[in-house]
């Protein structure tokens, strides 16, 4: 596994995109570091009904067996866990996603709080001038939501809403989560082939 990604979680409605996602970047080979805030295990409980050990040694070994990983391919890290690699630029993944993503994580990182480690890898995706996608789930966003992200934008991240499209006429819950999902990959340089293309799907 030459490729390494940082995958966070946070307290936003969305859990079914970041599983696929893990999925997804466990199939391209990546190893990948996974973060989880406390709000984010309970969101996994309310609408994944997935309960994830407490431990980061135990969850490691947990989802590497879900997924069918090879041991050591998804590390996760706890929010204190200030050795990990994703806390120094000098070893923290050159990538990383957080989703999905809530407000509160938004104008963290837009803030440079890195109060806990999912905040401090953020900020240093952006200082080594990474790629850092962030998918909010909000509706409606508020004047400080718009001008966090907006904030963020303008030093390079991506901001990704979680805001599936209809073209390629989803016909389940499942191919809505794959579309926002499909999207990610894109961005991130992951090939796929998860959805129909626009102009392709009705061919």
């Amino acid at each position: 596994m030459k490729k390494t990604i940082t995958l966070a979680l946070t307290g936003a409605s969305g859990a079914p995109y970041a599983l696929r996602l893990l999925e997804c970047l466990v199939q391209a080979d990546y190893q990948v570091y996974l973060l989880a805030s406390s709000a984010a295990r309970v969101v996994l409980k309310t609408e994944q009904q997935q309960e994830w050990p407490g431990s980061p040694k135990e969850l490691s070994a947990y989802l590497c067996r879900q997924y069918g990983a090879e041991e050591g391919q998804i590390v996760a890290c706890g929010k204190e866990e200030w050795f990990s690699p994703v806390a120094s630029g000098s070893a923290a993944p050159k990538q990383m996603v957080v989703c999905p993503c809530s407000m509160g994580t938004v104008s963290a990182i837009a803030n440079g709080a890195s109060d806990n480690l999912l905040e401090r890898a953020a900020d240093v995706v952006i200082k080594e001038r990474g790629q850092l996608i962030l998918v909010p789930r909000e509706s409606p966003f508020s004047a400080i939501h718009l001008e966090n992200m907006l904030k963020l934008a303008r030093l390079g991240v991506t901001i990704m809403p979680a805001a599936p499209g209809f073209y390629h006429e989803p016909k389940s819950i499942e191919d809505l989560v794959d579309f926002m999902v499909a999207r990610i990959l894109d961005h991130l340089g992951v090939e796929h082939a998860l959805t129909s293309r626009w102009g392709y799907a009705n061919s």
